[in-house]
């Protein structure tokens, strides 16, 4: 049960911080309302997102020993 919670989370994590990073970067402008667009500490903080969710998915692949 945790890994998939583990993986749940890890995509989510993953794609949020993929579109966070982009709306910080000016690359993606949707929704034209966000206050993110063109905000360069939206980089840093999808970055960590992202990390966070790259780990997660880590966790939740390796085998029980």
């Amino acid at each position: 049960m945790l890994r998939m919670i583990l993986r749940i989370f890890g995509i989510a994590a993953v794609l949020m911080g993929g579109l966070w990073m982009g709306q910080g970067t000016g690359l993606i402008l949707w929704p034209a309302s966000s206050f993110m667009l063109d905000q360069r500490e939206w980089v840093w903080k999808g970055a960590l997102l992202a990390l966070l969710g790259v780990g997660a998915l880590w966790r939740a692949s390796r085998r029980r020993g």
